[in-house]
Formats: structure tokens, sequence, C-alpha cells
């Protein structure tokens, strides 16, 4: 298999993936400013964020139907809505405001998300190629290198009024390319006398590492910079080091999944990644300066940087392959709803008792991986 092939196979699921890194990069290292310009406090912040759920969760329950109806134009219609919707952050002028934006940001991220994930299942399976680690790896390395951009610009000056429209312009470019072959479809339909019944055994189990895997990655890519510039004492703009380290060792760790996924299987894969998320969280918890904070990301980021795409990949083993697109909708909806859901409880924990104990919590969160897994290998994972 050449990278080539991998690249070409799904360019259109590569590209909607990279646009929600781009959202994310700019997001992640603007908060310090966001937060700052709505006058919220963490606990309140936090809560906001959680209005994203409520628009993701409806979404990855319409995308199903959304991304049947509009056929080989499904990516670049919800891309084409995310690039709309990165200029939300700029405008509320309250916690209240904020928290709508986050709710039409959460739809418009989501819709894209699950429908580039539940599109990539067809194609591995059609293909017969891992297609989800290199795929994923096109969100980490945009997020990282945008992250990067955002805080740069930050340090000369620049804040979210300037750099959000950029981004945009850079998310509607990625839409117009996301086109697919007109040969385009879906998966087959069921075989007549099928049990029809939804699988929600495997779907739960895979949901449950979702989760983790979600509310360790979006709570440090929220709260990283937040972490590095407040509790360990880091200039103004050097927070957003932290996220862009988190998505570059991210699409590192991806990238070099795409190979140790077909060497090692996808099982032992994510074991092993979890443990390793295990240590970044705690090493960022205990960090005694930036430099060592910064670190301690990239390893969580690395930790988690397959858990997602080879949890989808085995998902979509363990169900038939009429059954893909629901299952891995149903499963990202539980999911991703920590997404959002972690980075407010990260808010209200850091609250009460600091960013240090926020960031340990996710160790614990993290571990949870380990029995799910070691359940889906039992289920044929």
């Amino acid at each position: 298999m050449s990278v080539g092939t991998v690249i070409s196979v799904a360019r259109a699921q590569h590209l909607a993936l990279a646009a929600v890194g781009v959202f994310w990069g700019s997001f992640a290292a603007l908060v310090p400013d966001i937060k700052s310009g709505i006058g919220a406090s963490d606990a309140a912040f936090g809560l906001a964020l959680m209005m994203a759920a409520a628009g993701g969760i409806l979404a990855m329950a319409l995308a199903p139907r959304i991304m049947c109806l509009l056929g080989r134009w499904g990516l670049p219609v919800a891309g084409s809505l995310l690039a709309a919707a990165m200029l939300a952050p700029l405008w509320p002028r309250g916690v209240v405001g904020f928290g709508c934006a986050m709710a039409v940001i959460g739809a418009s991220v989501s819709l894209l998300d699950i429908g580039a994930n539940m599109r990539l299942s067809v194609l591995e399976d059609r293909h017969r190629l891992h297609l989800m680690n290199l795929s994923h790896a096109m969100f980490s390395l945009a997020f990282a290198a945008t992250a990067f951009a955002v805080s740069l610009a930050r340090k000369a000056g620049y804040g979210p009024t300037e750099v959000l429209p950029w981004s945009a312009a850079v998310g509607l470019l990625l839409a117009i390319l996301m086109y697919e072959d007109r040969n385009w479809r879906d998966a087959d339909p069921a075989p007549d006398g099928v049990d029809g019944r939804t699988p929600w055994g495997p779907i739960l189990l895979v949901a449950a590492v979702l989760m983790a895997s979600f509310i360790s990655e979006n709570a440090t890519e929220t709260w990283s910079a937040l972490h590095i510039e407040r509790t360990l004492g880091g200039p103004p703009g050097e927070g957003g080091f932290g996220p862009a380290a988190f998505g570059l060792m991210m699409g590192i760790g991806r990238l070099l999944g795409q190979v140790a996924a077909e060497r090692l299987g996808e099982v032992r894969l994510v074991f092993w990644s979890a443990v390793a998320g295990i240590a970044g969280a705690l090493v960022l918890a205990l960090a005694p300066t930036p430099s060592i904070g910064v670190m301690g990301v990239g390893l969580l980021g690395l930790g988690v940087a397959v858990v997602v795409p080879s949890a989808n990949s085995i998902l979509g083993r363990l169900v038939r392959p009429d059954q893909r697109g629901l299952a891995i909708s149903r499963a990202w909806m539980v999911g991703f709803s920590a997404f959002f859901i972690g980075p407010s409880i990260m808010g209200v924990v850091a609250e009460a008792a600091g960013l240090r104990v926020a960031f340990a919590m996710l160790a614990i969160v993290m571990a949870t991986i380990l029995p799910c897994v070691l359940a889906l290998r039992q289920r044929g994972g």
C-alpha cells in the first residue's frame, strides 16, 4: 500500500478533517483572549462551552440522513457551514451570547466531522485500507500549524477580530476542494431477512473509549494555553505553544499509527497509547515550568492520537457494512458530547481546586479506556 493511494482514496475526507483542525487550532490559541473578552469566570466559561454539545449531538443524530441526501456534495456543504461558523466567536458580548455561538459551532463542526468519519469507514471496507489514522493526522497537523500561527499573531498584538476571518477564509477554500468522485456511493443496504436491530453492545464500548479520549483531547486543547500562562507563569502568547505541541504530537502519532495499526492491530495500539496519555496528563499536572508543561501536553497528545481513529476502525469491523454509518454516528453522539463537556468540567474543577488538579483528573479519565479496549478485544475487535 503506497502513501499516495491512501491520500488519493480519501482526499475529500482528509481535507474535511483538516478544516476542523483549522477551526479548533484558531479557537484553542485564542481562548485567553476570547475568555477575557466576554468577562467570564473559569466556571462560567466552561459551562458556556457545553452549549456546543447540544448543537453537536443534534447534528450527529441527523448526519446519516443529511449526508445520504446530499451525496457527493455532503462534505462541501458541511465545510462551508463550518467556515461561516468560524466567525461565531466574534458575535457575543457576554457569556450567554458566547454559549449561543458555541451551539452553532458545535453543530457545524459535528456535521463535517461525523460525515467524514462515516465515509472513511465505508472507504476502509471498500478498498481494504487503513485510512482513519492518516485522515485524522490531517486534523492534528492543521490544528498544530494553525495554533502555532495564531500564537505568533497574538504575540504580535493581533486578536480574534483580526485572526478568525483569515481562519474562515482557509476553511472555505478547503470546503470548495472537498467534492467527492462522481461515482461515490454509500454502503450497500442490508440483505433481506437480517436482524435490523442497532448493535448497541459494540457501539457503547466504543462510545466509552471515544468519550474518554474526547474529554482529554478538548480539555487539553481548550485549557492548556491558560494553564501554561497562568499556572506555570508563561508570558502572554506562549500559552498557545501548548495546543500547538498537542496538535503536532497528535499528527505525528497518527502518521506513525497508520503503520503501527497494520503491524500491531488497533486494539493493542489503543491500549498502549492510553498508557502514554495517562503519563502525559500527570506530567502536565505536576509541571514546574512552562517548558515541562509543553512537554506534558505533547506526551498527552501522542497518547490520545490514535484512540479515536482506531476505535472507529474497530467499530467498523464489528458491525455489518449497512450498519456502519448509524453505528459510528450513535457512538459519536455519546462520545463526542464529552468533547464539549470535558472543558466545562475542567472549568468547574479549575475554579474549585486549580488547573493542576483538573489535569491530574485527566489521567483517571484516560485510564478508563483500558478495560473498554480489553472488552472490545473479547468481541473480536
